[in-house]
């Protein structure tokens, strides 16, 4: 019977990313990863599986030894997808339709 290796040192770093990055910068910064492998890595830290309880906005990543903000980890996906650009900001000025029958009204008035 073969012994299988137990040694968790020769994993690939995609079983265990916490242990190799300690950043979303980490990961698109290293050059050994592919851009999938990257997005696997990214894309599971993004997770709310990773989620923290009474911060959402916060992922505590096994093995870390800090949270990482989620803003941080998807900027870094958009990086991976050539958008540098932050995502538009909500609002903006508000519009107001003109409704025809208004200013009949106006001139009855």
């Amino acid at each position: 019977m073969a012994n299988a290796n137990t040694n968790t040192g020769n994993l690939d770093p995609l079983f265990h990313p916490a242990a190799h990055y300690a950043s979303a910068d980490d990961v698109l910064n290293d050059d050994e990863l592919s851009v999938p492998e990257k997005r696997i890595i990214l894309s599971s830290w993004a997770s709310d599986m990773f989620a923290v309880e009474s911060c959402p906005a916060l992922r505590e990543i096994p093995g870390m030894d800090r949270a990482i903000r989620l803003a941080d980890i998807l900027a870094a996906l958009r990086r991976l997808d050539g958008d540098d650009d932050d995502p538009p900001r909500g609002g903006g000025v508000p519009m107001r339709l003109r409704r025809p029958w208004a200013a009949a009204l106006r001139r009855s008035a």
